[in-house]
C-alpha cells in the first residue's frame, strides 16, 4: 500500500448535535432540558434519535424504545417530523454553499466541506468552520461541532471529540498521534460486532491497529483491511465528492461466529435493519428494490432481490421484505459468515465546484 503523504486538503466535516431531537426542543419549550426520543414509542420501535439528556442515561439511536424506557423512565417520546428536518437540512446547506461548491452530504445533519481553497477569504479552514457554525447558530437556533483537519477521515472523527457545540482542529503533523490516541470503536465504519471481533484479536485503540501489518488485516477483514490500515496512520486519499449520485443505502456485518439457524439469522438480520433504516430515512428520495447478500464460510456470496411498484416509505416493509428474502433461504446449507441488506434507486442533487484563494488549517 502506497504511505505517501496524502495531498494537503483542508477538509471541515460539520455534524449537526443530536440533530432531530435539538429540532423538537427547539420548535417545544415545553421539551427543552427534557430527555426527548425521536421515533419509537414506550413500547416498541426504535429510537432515531435521544437528545444529550437523554443520552446521560445511556439511550441512544437505533436502540430498542423498551430498552431505552428502561434505561430513562422519564424518557418523552416524540413522532419524527422528516419534512421538517429536510427543510432545516437545506438551510444548513445553502450556509455551506455560501463558503465552498464542495461540499459532500452523509446525512440530513452532516456533511464534509472542502475549503482548500478559500472563497470567502477568511485565511484559515479554522476561522471558516468557525463562521459557518456561528451562522447556522443565527439561522436556525441549532448548534453543530465540527472537524478540520487534512482529510475526511480525521476530520469526522475530530467533529465528535468536542461535542456539543464544539470546534477540534488537527493538523497534519499531529493526524498519526490523534488517531492512534482513540478507541477503535469510534472508527467510521466500525460497528458495535466489528468493535467485538477487534477486541476479541487484541485491537482495542487505533494504535493496537496501527501494529498490525497490512496481510493481517487484509486475512482478518477482507477488503475492508486496506482502509483500516491507512487510517490507522491517518492516511485517507478520497476527495470530497458532491458530484456522485446516492444509488443506494445500505449495511453489511461480518459476524465473528458463523451463523446457522434462521433465529440466529432473522436477528442479525434486525441488526442491520437498525442501521440501514435510520439511514434511509435521512436520504432525501426512496428506492423500490431491496436487496440482501449472503456470503457463506467459504466465500461463496449471493444476492436476492425484491422489487415494488411503489418505493418503501416505511421500516415495518423493508424489515418485512427482508425476512422474506432471508427465510427463502432457509435452512441453509452451509454456515453464514455475512448478510448485507440495501435500499437501491437513491439520489441526491450535486453541486457544481469552483475555487479561488489558497487556505491554512
Amino acid at each position: 500500500m502506497d504511505e505517501t503523504e496524502p495531498p494537503v486538503r483542508r477538509i471541515i466535516h460539520v455534524d449537526m448535535d443530536a440533530f432531530y431531537a435539538s429540532v423538537e426542543q427547539r420548535d417545544n419549550p415545553d421539551l427543552r432540558g427534557k430527555p426527548v426520543a425521536v421515533g419509537g414509542s414506550r413500547e416498541r420501535g426504535v429510537v432515531a434519535a435521544a437528545s444529550y439528556e437523554a443520552r446521560k442515561f445511556g439511550v441512544r439511536s437505533a436502540m430498542p424504545s423498551s430498552r431505552a424506557r428502561r434505561l430513562c423512565p422519564d424518557l418523552i417520546f416524540v413522532k419524527p417530523r422528516f419534512e421538517v428536518y429536510r427543510d432545516v437540512s437545506r438551510q444548513i446547506r445553502a450556509i455551506f454553499a455560501r463558503y465552498t461548491p464542495l461540499w459532500e452530504p452523509l446525512s440530513l445533519d452532516e456533511a464534509y466541506l472542502d475549503v482548500t481553497e478559500d472563497m470567502a477569504g477568511l485565511g484559515s479552514a479554522t476561522a471558516t468552520a468557525e463562521r459557518i457554525r456561528a451562522e447556522i447558530r443565527a439561522e436556525t437556533s441549532l448548534t453543530a461541532s465540527a472537524g478540520v483537519s487534512y482529510n475526511k477521515f480525521i476530520a469526522k472523527m475530530a467533529s465528535d471529540q468536542n461535542k456539543p457545540d464544539g470546534l477540534c482542529v488537527i493538523p497534519p503533523h499531529k493526524g498519526p498521534d490523534f488517531v492512534a490516541s482513540l478507541p477503535v470503536k469510534r472508527f467510521y465504519g466500525v460497528g458495535p460486532r466489528t468493535a467485538e471481533k477487534m477486541a476479541q484479536l487484541g485491537i482495542e485503540t487505533g494504535a493496537d491497529l496501527r501494529a498490525q501489518p497490512l496481510e493481517w488485516l487484509n486475512r482478518n477483514f477482507g477488503s475492508w483491511g486496506e482502509y483500516l490500515y491507512g487510517a490507522a496512520r491517518g492516511i485517507d486519499h478520497r476527495e470530497v465528492r458532491n458530484d456522485r449520485p446516492r444509488k443506494s443505502v445500505g449495511a453489511e456485518n461480518t459476524f465473528f461466529r458463523d451463523l446457522v439457524s434462521p433465529s440466529e439469522l432473522i436477528e442479525a438480520l434486525d441488526e442491520i435493519i437498525d442501521t440501514v433504516w435510520p439511514r434511509i430515512e435521512n436520504s432525501e428520495s426512496r428506492g423500490r428494490t431491496i436487496t440482501l447478500k449472503l456470503r457463506y464460510n467459504d466465500f461463496h456470496t449471493i444476492t436476492r432481490a425484491r422489487s415494488f411498484a411503489e418505493p418503501v416509505l416505511d421500516r415495518a416493509q423493508f424489515t418485512e421484505a427482508g425476512h422474506a428474502l432471508l427465510l427463502a433461504l432457509c435452512p441453509v446449507d452451509r454456515p453464514i459468515r455475512l448478510l448485507g441488506l440495501t435500499l437501491s434507486g437513491l439520489e441526491q442533487p450535486g453541486e457544481p465546484r469552483s475555487g479561488q484563494l489558497g487556505l491554512d488549517l
